[in-house]
């Protein structure tokens, strides 16, 4: 398979992963004998993250998310030939993942809590939302230059990047859901035509992806070597 249709797929499947693994933890913790509350939805997600990102990165970068690609981009660690088509695949893989969740979880239950659909706080302001997302989703993209891009990184494949999504949920998640990830939002919401707050999950997101790309492409990230040296 040429190299770029086999990034892509990765992509997909990583981020169908994600969606299915979020949204449903979060509708199946309203399911008697489950309740196991934000811990359990912060564990399954940080979890999953953790593996796909390692089963993914030697071969796409197990990027998994806009808002990293974005800052990656904005490194100059990617260019916009893949930037763009990596940000589709990651929106199909999402949309694959919520379309499950409708499918094989009680539509009763799924369609209450909008198929996992996430939801911010209704005593934030739309400034106080953005930063919470903007801020955590900052740490996410740091950690994944720091564990997964630099050529320093320790060998702890994505359960560093992993880890960041666990406190991020036990911060955020009561506020705006913890998205972190505009496609993990964008597919429970167009299955369950649920719309509400969703600039949030993509204006906030790619604003700490930029500024964790502009810190670590121009300071934190070691210089490669001129080639004319």
């Amino acid at each position: 398979m040429p190299q770029l249709p086999r990034r892509l797929v990765a992509e997909a499947l990583g981020a169908f992963g994600l969606v299915f693994i979020g949204a449903g933890s979060v509708v199946v913790d309203s399911f008697p004998h489950a309740g196991y509350g934000i811990m359990g939805i912060a564990v399954a997600r940080a979890f999953v993250l953790a593996i796909m990102v390692t089963a993914t990165m030697n071969i796409s970068g197990g990027h998994l998310n806009p808002a990293v690609t974005f800052g990656l981009w904005v490194a100059r660690k990617v260019d916009l030939r893949t930037a763009l088509p990596y940000i589709g695949a990651q929106l199909v893989g999402g949309i694959a993942g919520a379309l499950l969740v409708r499918f094989a979880i009680p539509s009763n239950v799924g369609r209450i809590l909008s198929y996992g659909t996430p939801v911010v706080l209704n005593t934030l302001t739309l400034t106080q939302a953005i930063t919470i997302e903007a801020v955590l989703t900052f740490f996410l993209v740091s950690a994944m230059f720091g564990t997964v891009v630099s050529p320093e990184a320790p060998r702890v494949g994505g359960f560093g990047v992993g880890l960041v999504l666990l406190f991020a949920i036990l911060v955020g998640g009561p506020l705006t859901g913890s998205v972190l990830n505009p496609m993990r939002a964008f597919g429970p919401a167009l299955v369950s035509g649920n719309w509400v707050g969703q600039g949030v999950w993509w204006v906030g997101p790619l604003l700490g992806g930029m500024v964790a790309g502009l810190l670590w492409g121009r300071v934190l990230l070691p210089r490669e070597p001129d080639p004319a040296s």
